[in-house]
């Protein structure tokens, strides 16, 4: 299993950040070919840090190979595309992490 993992901290305009997610950005994850699983999970309490996260979103992958083969993907170029979208309702970009 690989995963990609995002984090979001508090946008600075939560209505726009939510509608444009699960309106745009998430029909757009959901064309990735063999995503086998997403989840998005509000963030109810951070500890040990400063930052002000607000949700956390998993794609997972069967193994890091799918992976990497799934982000030569044109739909995945779109999917990164449209983060500079998301910015726009956000204080800094979400931090991106590639997991096993």
């Amino acid at each position: 299993m690989a995963k990609i993992i995002v984090t979001y901290d508090q946008p600075k305009d939560q209505e726009g950040f939510e509608k444009h997610y699960h309106e745009v950005h998430i029909p757009l994850v959901q064309k990735v070919p063999n995503l086998k699983g997403a989840e998005v999970h509000r963030v109810l309490q951070s500890m040990y840090t400063d930052e002000k996260l607000y949700l956390i979103a998993e794609l997972q992958f069967e193994s890091p190979e799918v992976l990497t083969q799934a982000l030569a993907t044109p739909e995945f170029q779109e999917v990164q595309g449209d983060v500079k979208n998301l910015v726009a309702y956000l204080n800094k970009p979400p931090v991106v992490a590639i997991v096993d």
